[in-house]
């Protein structure tokens, strides 16, 4: 009880006015944009009070404070969860077991692991059907005249990545992604009573049997890899499987597609940003940076302190929830100039929208794959892009972005050039 007095002896000092970062309804209702400028100005290291949902925890929103934390794994520990979701309940169900809340020496060998399949030479293939995909979705939106860009195109490409890399059946691929997008995110403020578990319990069934059936006749896919591996001398258990495939499609799928949502957007309010990508003016890498930057798809990251210690003027204790605002940190003006400038033609560009550290996105070399292959497809074949009704903001207190932006994609008269498959 004392400690807990003592932070709001703390919280005293500060006049930041922080709207409740728990409920996803606030994400929509403010300017944090202007929340995470003025935290980062007054109150860097900020304690958020406990709420219905569960209890406080600190927010950190700048960069280099960011980063600190992030490659710190003495001081802090992801083994009792990641985001807010799964910390506020008091831990993960993948804990010691999935990639991205596991330690140590497992952490070690799983993505060591892992990263065979995802590496530049494995992916290679899928490289070029990334390429396909992304010229023929592009080209039928074209001939539609509108579209709506979330659904018909952004949602179709990493989908079909992901599943394209862990090798699921077309004919599974459309439930799969329903149940993924209910995983995370709603479309709508107030959405079925615990949907979200229930999407999450039912991708956890459908890998089950998904692996089950790898065990017996393996392939060359991650799942069939992991099926047939040693971690630490020992066969994986299917619930490990089972935790990683959850965890693979998860990430491979809403980063990617909110990302390039978001970049459709950006370059339709940013008009001159569109041209530079018609013009050349930057490559498709850069400008494929500066679109994660800008869009920070998955807003914060979390940790859980395992020691006492110093944050700038603040003191965390052993066992203290820390939320790390990566959607923060990549507006940061001590690292970014100009930082609320979509700028395609940005360079350097150290963003955090993968994350940092022993954590980094496993998946970041097919999501860029994915992005470039959109930007890509975008300036061969599009000549102008207009919105066509307004878009429909997601519902989340993790991920940013939409889940609707009807579109009208007008053909480029000229003759694509430089287009290879």
């Amino acid at each position: 009880m004392r400690m807990r007095r003592r932070r709001r002896k703390t919280m005293a000092r500060s006049s930041v006015v922080v709207p409740n970062l728990v409920d996803p309804k606030s994400y929509l209702d403010h300017d944090m944009l202007e929340v995470w400028r003025v935290l980062r100005a007054q109150d860097p290291v900020h304690w958020h009070t406990e709420t219905s949902e569960g209890p406080g925890f600190w927010v950190v929103s700048r960069y280099d404070d960011i980063v600190r934390v992030l490659r710190d794994d003495v001081n802090f520990t992801s083994e009792k969860g990641n985001v807010l979701a799964t910390m506020l309940k008091g831990g993960d169900m993948g804990a010691g077991s999935m990639l991205a809340v596991s330690d140590g020496n497992y952490h070690t060998s799983m993505r060591k692991l892992l990263l065979e399949a995802f590496s530049p030479r494995s992916v290679a293939g899928v490289e070029r059907h990334v390429r396909r995909i992304a010229k023929q979705l592009i080209v039928e939106a074209i001939e539609k005249g509108e579209c709506d860009f979330a659904r018909d195109i952004a949602s179709a490409i990493p989908l079909e990545t992901i599943c394209d890399l862990l090798d699921i059946p077309q004919g599974d691929r459309q439930e799969v992604a329903k149940l993924t997008k209910s995983a995370l995110a709603s479309d709508y403020e107030n959405p079925e009573a615990h949907a979200d578990m229930a999407a999450r319990s039912a991708i956890v069934v459908y890998f089950q049997n998904l692996v089950a059936e790898r065990r017996k006749a393996p392939g060359t896919d991650p799942i069939s890899l992991m099926a047939t591996a040693e971690v630490d001398g020992r066969r994986l258990k299917d619930l490990d499987i089972v935790l990683n495939c959850y965890s693979l499609i998860m990430g491979g799928d809403e980063t990617s597609r909110l990302a390039m949502i978001g970049a459709v957007r950006a370059f339709i309010q940013n008009p001159d940003q569109w041209r530079a990508l018609k013009d050349r003016e930057s490559s498709v890498d850069v400008a494929g940076e500066e679109v994660l930057r800008w869009t920070t798809p998955a807003m914060h990251f979390g940790r859980t302190a395992t020691a006492d210690i110093s944050l700038r003027d603040r003191t965390i204790r052993a066992g203290d929830l820390v939320t790390l605002w990566l959607v923060s940190g990549n507006r940061d003006e001590a690292v970014f100039q100009n930082p609320d400038r979509f700028d395609i033609t940005r360079s350097p560009n150290r963003h955090l929208a993968l994350g940092y550290g022993r954590h980094f996105c496993l998946g970041a070399y097919l999501g860029r794959i994915e992005i470039r292959a959109m930007l890509d497809g975008l300036r061969a074949f599009v000549g102008a892009i207009r919105q066509a009704r307004p878009e429909r903001w997601i519902y989340s207190n993790f991920l940013t972005g939409m889940s609707s932006l009807p579109v009208v994609l007008e053909r480029d008269p000229a003759p694509a050039v430089g287009w290879e498959e």
